[in-house]
């Protein structure tokens, strides 16, 4: 079955790395996979537009389907192989609901990262504001503070006591944080959150390689 996979990733992208955790829970190692590097362009190559016409990574293909969304990839192979690997959708709607909630709702959390990250990169310089990279700060800080509160309410994982969809696809973006420099102290809970998770077997194994041979930044550590 892994073998009629394809992904084409980058290190320390999180919707890449969404797809490689998934892959591991389900129990599909031995897919084909190629580490690109965003710093050489590799991603604009026609490998990856015959693909992914956007020129984005990750680009992945499961048999004849292409599902370059790393939502829409995880979902599938959930449904896909729902009998192998870990069970990642949980029976109970309680759980369910709090599972879609905060997995749809980590949106939100991404884009006003992103806001604070890649401000300067986005953003050409004639056109940059002080005021507009405070407002960025604070909306950013407004919102972890609402996931410190969420987590503050759960066992260890997004939906409870079990690991799920949610956290396959939220981890990603908090470990992110963390490797811009995010103080720990001043979130313990997402700190814990973290800290609790990225030993498990399916985050360890899919760890982005660049992580372990560059050193953090410090982007968020005012946050």
């Amino acid at each position: 079955m892994a073998k009629d996979m394809t992904l084409l990733w980058g290190s320390g992208s999180p919707p890449c790395w969404r797809i490689q955790i998934m892959l591991e829970e389900k129990q599909l190692q031995g897919y084909n996979q190629k580490l690109l590097a965003f710093e050489k362009m590799e991603h604009k190559s026609q490998e990856v537009l015959d693909i992914n016409p956007r020129g984005q990574l990750p680009a992945f293909k499961c048999g004849n389907h292409i599902l370059n969304e790393s939502y829409a990839a995880c979902f599938f192979l959930e449904n896909q192989y729902k009998s192998q690997g870990n069970k990642l959708i949980p029976d109970s709607p309680d759980a369910q609901a709090l599972m879609y909630q905060r997995m749809f709702e980590a949106f939100t959390l991404g884009q006003k990262m992103a806001d604070v990250i890649y401000y300067n990169y986005k953003v050409p310089e004639e056109e940059r504001h002080d005021s507009a990279v405070q407002r960025n700060k604070e909306a950013l800080t407004a919102e972890l503070k609402l996931w410190e509160g969420y987590l503050n309410k759960t066992d260890c994982c997004l939906a409870g006591k079990e690991f799920t969809l949610a956290d396959v696809l939220v981890f990603p973006g908090v470990a992110y944080l963390f490797r811009f420099g995010l103080c720990s102290e001043r979130y313990p809970a997402l700190a814990k959150y973290y800290t609790s998770l990225k030993d498990r077997p399916s985050i360890k194994a899919t760890w982005p390689p660049t992580w372990q041979s560059t050193p953090a930044q410090d982007t968020l550590k005012t946050i």
